[in-house]
């Protein structure tokens, strides 16, 4: 997993590539938590996202449900169809703002 992160002023994007499993998820989350209170919006970017699994969810419920009460919003954009069905089967897609 390689993952790299731009800031378009307080807005920030992190684009992630290849897997995120039970292996590389712990290191997404934290890459993530040290960011936080330097963003005002969120954009994770899965242009190059080839699988994730529910370690990989379980990170993105989590950084939402962080993000809520400071009323800063967290996009997923550029999903392909294979991480879609994941987020679809799963019911994430109803849960996450997904672009």
């Amino acid at each position: 997993m390689d993952i790299i992160k731009k800031y378009n002023e307080k807005e920030l994007t992190i684009e992630v590539k290849d897997r995120i499993d039970t292996v590389t998820a712990p290191d997404f989350e934290n890459e993530i938590l040290d960011e936080m209170g330097k963003f005002d919006s969120l954009i994770i970017d899965f242009t190059n996202l080839e699988y994730i699994s529910s370690a990989g969810l379980r990170v993105l419920i989590a950084t939402q449900k962080k993000l809520k009460p400071e009323n800063i919003p967290m996009t997923i954009i550029n999903v392909n169809d294979t991480i879609n069905e994941i987020f679809r089967m799963s019911g994430f897609d109803k849960i996450l703002k997904i672009e």
